[in-house]
């Protein structure tokens, strides 16, 4: 697959170092690599490698989703990739599935639950925040996930004419007061998950599932720890991305 104009890459050199740029003539990226020569790589194959003017030797990759996520602009602390895996698994959800979202942020978590239900499932997200919607529209445009997602400003009423949501996400401090409302437009069995940073959100979010009509609850955190694996000398890296959120599940019953 070649490169063109208006196509975006990864300039790759190492997995601490990357861009995330767009190919246009007479383009350069001044790093402290030197100075990488964006425009000369139109006509280029992905997978191909550049050099800088200081030698140093970079590839040329397709972005992926996790890409598009991790270099997103954000306006908010975003969920991390760490935890969509689990949320899929959890959930089951998948291509077609209807999601609704409670707090949009800079649109990480809503590109990655996307990516998934795209082409013939929907995503629609809401906020309260202007600028945090301006950013995340910037950052669904660029993923290339903006035609699976409606993004509103939060009004209930419009949540109130949904029907038949397979999942909820609500990413707000205070989940459980907005349980009662999501409740009556998902699936009966449908899932909802609840982002908590801090352990009293999610033991209030906890005992209130029980009140709102939601059994098969179950609270999470999950880490990830990368191993440095080099010839001779593998071992656990010294750093690694620790507590960033609590998940609280559950699935929709008939009150």
């Amino acid at each position: 697959m070649l490169i063109t104009e208006g196509s975006l890459v990864l300039f790759y050199y190492n997995s601490d170092k990357k861009w995330l740029i767009r190919a246009e003539k007479e383009k350069k990226l001044h790093t402290h690599l030197g100075i990488i020569d964006v425009g000369a790589t139109i006509g280029l194959e992905f997978g191909l490698s550049i050099n800088t003017n200081k030698e140093k030797r970079i590839y040329l990759l397709p972005p992926n989703i996790h890409d598009f996520v991790m270099k997103s602009q954000r306006s908010t602390q975003i969920v991390y990739p760490k935890d969509y895996g689990y949320i899929v698994a959890r959930t089951g959800l998948k291509n077609g599935s209807q999601v609704l979202e409670i707090g949009t942020g800079s649109a990480a978590l809503t590109t990655f639950i996307a990516s998934i239900v795209m082409p013939t499932g929907h995503v629609h997200t809401y906020d309260v925040n202007e600028d945090f919607m301006t950013t995340a529209q910037k950052n669904l445009t660029k993923s290339g996930m903006i035609n699976f997602v409606t993004q509103e400003k939060f009004d209930e009423t419009r949540i109130n004419q949904l029907r038949d949501i397979d999942l909820v996400i609500i990413d707000l401090g205070d989940p459980w007061n907005y349980l009662d409302t999501v409740h009556p437009v998902m699936k009966n069995g449908a899932s909802v998950v609840c982002i908590c940073p801090t352990m009293n959100q999610l033991e209030n979010l906890a005992t209130q599932f029980h009140y709102s009509g939601f059994i098969d609850s179950d609270c999470v955190e999950i880490f990830i720890r990368k191993i440095e694996a080099r010839q001779g000398k593998t071992r656990p890296s010294m750093r690694m991305i620790g507590h960033t959120t609590y998940l609280g599940f559950a699935r929709k019953i008939i009150k």
